[in-house]
């Protein structure tokens, strides 16, 4: 029997043999002068984190091209010469070994094997590319998220971040097909796109404002359950008397350029281009406090989304403080707390249920994946770590920590887990396959479009989520609001 671990390295494999060299991570050139002596070469090595340089020189009257590593700089200080008199020149070489970026990469692979060289040169036509260094070539090899984060960390504007924002994309397709777990899957995606926040906001954000404030991503991407990208859930808590010129056109600029790397506009406005969620941490405790003794209807949901909060730049103790504040004001507050779980029971399963489930209706009754399937078990354990001041933000750790303070049975912790992650893996699945049709994904499918093996253990999961619905019920008294 196949299993996912034998999966991985094979379609690794594939992936050398078929990708393309401008697939990998190609380093950006960087030249200096062949008549730059070597101690002011490394001066600016040094200054830009670069382990080598191209040289570009000419000998009687040609241009030529070459390349200075550290291995050179070994070599060059055997030499009777100090390296402050020796010309870059002298010690580069400039026997390069060439590649064009639409190889494959296999053929990078062989090129470094043959010449026994670490680095080649890539060319797109006659125009230099940049650098392929054996160790981001194993990288690619080795691990794809590897070369996409070295890209984001790189990457000098937006146009550089859609790139690798579009190559995450790609990425979820490759590790879906791969048979690699869905929590595994989940985290790996999280932690590159709170990368992606974390540089689009370095590109945008001066050193100051940074320093003075937490950006923070909510909803399902606070938690890392998030995979494909859905609608923009951020805000901006400010260090209280710090003021800067300029913030609203930054905050849509913010917005704006989410939109460009594929994160939609939320469509309630829960983002940085928004005032509401761009406030010094005072007033912040303010719009928190509405939430929960305000008669805005939505101010329930809007503490939900706030409650998933996990920061992606700036100072995190800022939404640590906002977190010890809400502990405080909800401090046995068993109406609210009623109030906010029971959203968990709002979605109601139609008519027909189990024998559209067992393929015996036909009438393709769309079933909403979110709603009725993974809303209740995220929302219902929301509400639990916020009765019982959980501090952990994804639903499996506040699961854990539930259990070990006996707030919840182990089992049916287990069992939550279980139907979440076949629920996010279904949904993948299901928005994938949409995808690959031209239509956009979404929450909704029919029974058509589950195969057998996918009936059988949703039918398991929404029996879970029934029961735990049931608990919900009877430990916050639902029946008393």
């Amino acid at each position: 029997m196949t299993t996912a671990a034998h999966l991985e390295p094979q379609r690794e494999m594939l992936s050398l043999v078929t990708a393309r060299i401008r697939d990998a991570y190609v380093r950006k050139p960087f030249y200096v002068d062949g008549g730059l002596d070597l101690v002011s070469v490394c001066r600016e090595l040094a200054a830009h984190a670069l382990t080598h340089a191209l040289v570009r020189d000419s000998r009687d009257g040609v241009e030529r091209l070459g390349i200075f590593t550290t291995t050179d700089l070994r070599d060059a200080l055997l030499r009777p010469e100090p390296p402050a008199s020796l010309a870059v020149r002298e010690v580069a070489r400039f026997d390069l070994v060439e590649v064009q970026a639409d190889a494959e990469l296999f053929e990078a692979l062989w090129l470094m094997v043959r010449h026994r060289v670490h680095r080649l040169v890539v060319r797109d036509g006659d125009a230099v590319l940049g650098v392929l260094s054996q160790l981001d070539l194993v990288s690619f090899v080795a691990n794809h998220s590897h070369i996409i984060a070295l890209q984001i960390d790189d990457a000098a504007s937006v146009a550089e971040l859609k790139a690798a924002a579009e190559r995450v994309d790609q990425m979820v397709v490759l590790l879906q097909g791969s048979g690699i777990r869905i929590e595994r899957v989940t985290g790996l995606v999280s932690e590159l796109n709170t990368r992606l926040f974390a540089r689009l906001w370095s590109l945008l954000a001066p050193p100051e404002l940074i320093a003075n404030s937490c950006l923070i991503v909510m909803g399902s991407e606070g938690r890392r359950e998030q995979i494909l990208k859905t609608d923009q859930d951020n805000a901006l808590l400010l260090r209280d008397g710090f003021e800067f010129a300029g913030l609203d056109e930054l905050a849509v600029r913010f917005s704006a350029a989410l939109g460009e790397l594929g994160y939609p506009p939320c469509p309630g406005q829960i983002m940085l281009s928004n005032p509401q969620w761009r406030q010094p941490l005072a007033r912040f405790r303010e719009s928190m406090r509405d939430w929960i003794y305000g008669a805005d209807p939505d101010g329930p949901m809007r503490l939900a989304i706030f409650f998933d909060a996990a920061p992606v730049a700036g100072d995190a103790a800022l939404l640590v403080e906002a977190r010890r504040w809400l502990d405080t004001i909800l401090a046995h507050d068993d109406a609210f707390l009623a109030r906010f779980a029971s959203a968990a029971d709002q979605f109601s399963e139609p008519g027909g249920w189990w024998s559209w489930l067992t393929g015996s209706r036909r009438d393709e009754q769309p079933l909403d994946l979110k709603k009725l399937g993974t809303f209740p078990i995220v929302h219902g354990v929301r509400a639990l770590a916020l009765q019982y001041h959980v501090r952990a933000v994804g639903t499996v750790q506040r699961l854990q920590l539930l259990v070990a303070q006996h707030h919840i049975d182990e089992a049916m912790a287990r069992d939550l887990t279980d139907a979440l992650h076949f629920l996010m893996s279904l949904k993948l699945r299901h928005q994938l396959r949409q995808r690959q049709r031209g239509e956009p994904a979404s929450n909704l499918v029919r029974a058509s479009e589950l195969g057998t093996l996918e009936r059988e253990p949703l039918k398991d999961s929404l029996a879970i989520i029934k029961r735990f619905r049931g608990f919900l019920h009877q430990h916050f008294r639902f029946d008393a609001l």
